[in-house]
């Protein structure tokens, strides 16, 4: 009997461990969060959000320099007889082809804005977008980005479907998501991927924290969506990594929480508001790196942050005491191990802002509450230009006094008004060829030089031309007070 209870022990026993660990199993897969598999939801979503943008750019007469034959047309190397073919260049006339791309965009409103990439559109003479349900229309420039390599287009329409915008922050390594576009020339393509890294840089803009993942993204893919499975836009499909020029392996998208400040200043503004820290720098780890390979021996006194290797004079950072050799952990609370990190965080702030940035100096840990500049040095908006700051009206050169004057393009300033000409001591009748070393042969090369001059970090024009008797000059043109 003694024998027979002792079984009978062992066997509670062994059922209660049974028990304990089928409750512990229990609890434990409970705790894991699972795994979505099922990504029809999302694709539903997104298929009739995210449109085709072919780009056409017309072919274009086009003047350049190229090398003269040093004979000219007969045996003269000494230019006894003034042959103005003698060595060195000569302009000349060539046809451009025309140009055909193709790319992706995401409707993010019902009347009709689209976000795509500004590579998408960059230099198009026309764009036509393609929905989902194979409507075509026409789509204009609203604003572009090339920092961040965005673009704002918009097509005329109402109701039309849109991708709900969700907060990338949330996005974790590891989760789902979709890239949904249109490779190849193929409509309306899904492929599905973890999220395999953030706040990457790969040093292709000139502000980048790319969403990195493991969905198929091929050329074509450029300017579509990203998707995470609750069918939200957490980014704008931007490039792929390749050695071939295929897909390899990663592609690399532009978190929304950059997208949706370019998309507010654009609308607003016209152009992006960019406020800066005035340095510039690098990941701690990678600083630490290049040293150690040098064999120099370095301590920071942290192994995460962003590497000081530069303030900028006057800059937000020197005024805040940012030197040289200082490593920032943290801004307003919040940790940054990479200058990616540092660049979004930046990129959802204007000129004015304040932030609070904690570093370390000689390893003592030092807090500095730093005014945002931008990139012109003060806290004032900055907005594109138009002709009308220059106070003057302008004519393509005629045939006629490109022969007399020996020139091939020009832009005539046939009437001066009150404005930056007038400031500079540019009279009627002056001819404008070149604008910050670009030439100026028609008058929307001329407006895109203001533009783009204007919301520079030098805001001037430095105009090379010359008066109808030949003489030639060169003007500085300040925009800044304009």
């Amino acid at each position: 009997m003694k024998k027979l209870s002792n079984y009978f022990v062992y066997a509670m026993c062994i059922l209660a461990i049974a028990f304990s660990a089928g409750a512990f199993m229990k609890v434990y897969a409970n705790n894991v969060p699972s795994q979505p598999v099922d990504l029809t939801y999302a694709a539903e979503k997104a298929l009739p959000a995210v449109v085709h943008i072919k780009y056409l750019q017309n072919s274009k007469v086009q003047t350049v320099d190229v090398q003269s034959n040093p004979f000219g047309d007969f045996f003269d190397p000494f230019g006894f007889f003034g042959n103005p073919n003698s060595g060195g260049t000569q302009k000349r006339q060539v046809q451009t082809p025309k140009k055909e791309g193709a790319g992706s965009g995401v409707i993010i409103s019902a009347d009709g804005y689209i976000v795509t990439n500004n590579h998408v559109v960059e230099g198009a003479d026309e764009l036509t977008v393609t929905l989902n349900d194979n409507r075509e229309f026409s789509a204009r420039i609203i604003g572009t980005d090339k920092t961040t390599d965005l673009a704002l287009i918009k097509i005329d329409g109402k109701d039309l479907p849109t991708l709900p915008i969700g907060d990338s922050n949330k996005l974790k390594v590891g989760e789902w998501v979709l890239a949904v576009g249109n490779p190849f020339n193929l409509n309306s393509t899904v492929t599905a991927g973890i999220v395999s890294a953030k706040a990457r840089s790969l040093g292709a803009n000139g502000i980048e924290s790319f969403i990195q993942t493991d969905a198929a993204i091929n050329a074509g893919n450029s300017g579509g969506a990203l998707v995470n499975t609750q069918g939200e836009l957490v980014g704008i499909n931007a490039m792929l990594y390749s050695q071939t020029g295929s897909y390899s392996g990663y592609g690399f998208a532009i978190p929304t929480t950059i997208m949706n400040k370019v998309v507010a200043d654009i609308k607003q503004y016209g152009t992006v508001q960019r406020a800066v820290l005035g340095i510039a720098g690098t990941d701690v780890n990678k600083h630490y790196d290049s040293q150690k390979a040098q064999g120099k021996e370095v301590d920071f006194g942290t192994m995460e942050g962003i590497y000081i290797d530069s303030v900028e004079d006057g800059s937000a950072g020197s005024e805040a005491g940012l030197e040289k050799g200082d490593v920032i952990t943290e801004i307003d609370g919040k940790k940054v191990t990479k200058i990616a990190e540092l660049q979004e965080y930046l990129a959802n702030k204007r000129p004015g802002d304040k932030v609070t940035v904690t570093y370390l100096h000689n390893k003592k840990s030092n807090k500095a509450t730093v005014t945002l500049k931008n990139q012109q040095g003060n806290t004032n908006v900055v907005k594109n230009a138009d002709l009308d700051v220059l106070g003057g009206n302008f004519r393509e050169v005629n045939d006629t006094e490109k022969n007399q004057l020996n020139i091939s393009y020009g832009l005539m300033v046939t009437k001066i008004n009150n404005g930056a000409l007038k400031d500079a001591g540019i009279n009627k009748g002056f001819i404008i060829q070149r604008v910050n070393d670009a030439s100026m042969k028609t008058i929307d090369d001329l407006q895109k030089a203001v533009k783009e001059a204007s919301v520079s970090k030098d805001p001037v024009l430095y105009i090379q031309g010359m008066y109808p008797t030949g003489k030639k000059a060169y003007f500085a043109v300040p925009l800044e007070n304009n």
